[in-house]
């Protein structure tokens, strides 16, 4: 029997032809589909970031996943490295790397008042963050810049100081004459759970007030796609606005995702929080602030020399 060879060109340009719509179709979907990008936190979920698992990433066309931290998570560095597109750093800590080389830009602040203090017990009835420094124990980490600026202010001579103890409480518990270093959402309330007021004197007091709780992503990142970052800052700010109102829904979530924290304390700390967070517009940053903290830094001998303010962040 002849073969139909016209019937078999037929047959082969219809399944080129199929073959080559599918592949299109392939790649169009591929294109319409947002590339997976990366959060990196510093700390396991817990109030701090609230905004950050509200934030309606897919409503700005993002696919994003949060990666939690703990203690010591070199989130800059990821940053820098480029395996996370996005990471939560401290102003301070900013600075720093971009003075080694690290070129990595803050997008957006979320605490505007540092949330770092010295927590004394309220029956010393001590006035000012230097009164805490005239007797008794101070657990601190001397490494801090606030911690050398405290003692370059007023001297470490009349208190013995012991190493932080991080979270642990049960120090400062059994001696009034103990104070320590505290995230002022956080030891404050255990204590007062435990039935001891307290007093806080936060670090913004000394004038040491660097943005914490920073999204921060990398030069080379914001030039590539800056469309990317506008949506992510945008997505982030309806996230925090949206927890700031209303924290219930994002606390189970962040609840289940950290239970060694428990639901009441979430409810208290986020509470807490806002006055921290709320002072003006949510994330938005000032060269001024970055020029201090600078500034302090240099003075420290932290950083070789003062680096432009304006390069360590941008408002979206």
């Amino acid at each position: 029997m002849r073969p139909n060879r016209v019937a078999d060109q037929r047959q082969l340009k219809d399944m080129n032809r199929r073959t080559f719509l599918g592949g299109c179709a392939a790649l169009l979907a591929a294109c319409g589909k947002p590339a997976k990008i990366r959060l990196a936190l510093n700390w396991k979920p817990d109030p701090q970031f609230g905004g950050f698992y509200a934030a309606p990433y897919d409503k700005h066309g993002l696919d994003l996943e949060v990666l939690p931290g703990g203690a010591g998570t070199p989130t800059v560095q990821m940053i820098g490295a480029g395996s996370a597109e996005f990471g939560i750093v401290s102003a301070d800590e900013l600075v720093v790397a971009r003075a080694r080389g690290n070129d990595v830009v803050a997008l957006f602040a979320v605490f505007q008042s540092c949330p770092q203090g010295i927590m004394a017990h309220a029956s010393r009835q001590l006035g000012s963050i230097g009164d805490v420094l005239k007797e008794g124990t101070l657990a601190i980490q001397r490494g801090l810049p606030y911690a050398r600026i405290l003692e370059k202010k007023y001297g470490f001579d009349h208190v013995k100081v012991v190493p932080s103890p991080g979270g642990d409480i049960s120090a400062f518990l059994r001696d009034e004459k103990f104070a320590q270093q505290c995230f002022v959402m956080s030891e404050p309330l255990q204590a007062r759970h435990a039935g001891v007021d307290v007093k806080v004197f936060p670090v913004a007091d000394i004038g040491y007030n660097p943005y914490t709780t920073v999204l921060a992503t990398s030069g080379a990142q914001l030039k590539s796609d800056p469309d990317r970052a506008k949506s992510m800052v945008a997505a982030v700010r309806e996230g925090w606005r949206a927890y700031l109102n209303d924290p219930a829904t994002t606390n189970a979530k962040m609840h289940d995702l950290n239970p060694s924290m428990d639901a009441a304390a979430f409810t208290e700390v986020a509470g807490a929080q806002k006055s921290f967070i709320e002072t003006g517009e949510l994330g938005s940053m000032t060269a001024e602030r970055w020029a201090t903290l600078i500034g302090q830094l240099a003075e420290l001998g932290d950083i070789p020399q003062a680096i432009p303010a304006q390069d360590c962040f941008r408002n979206l």
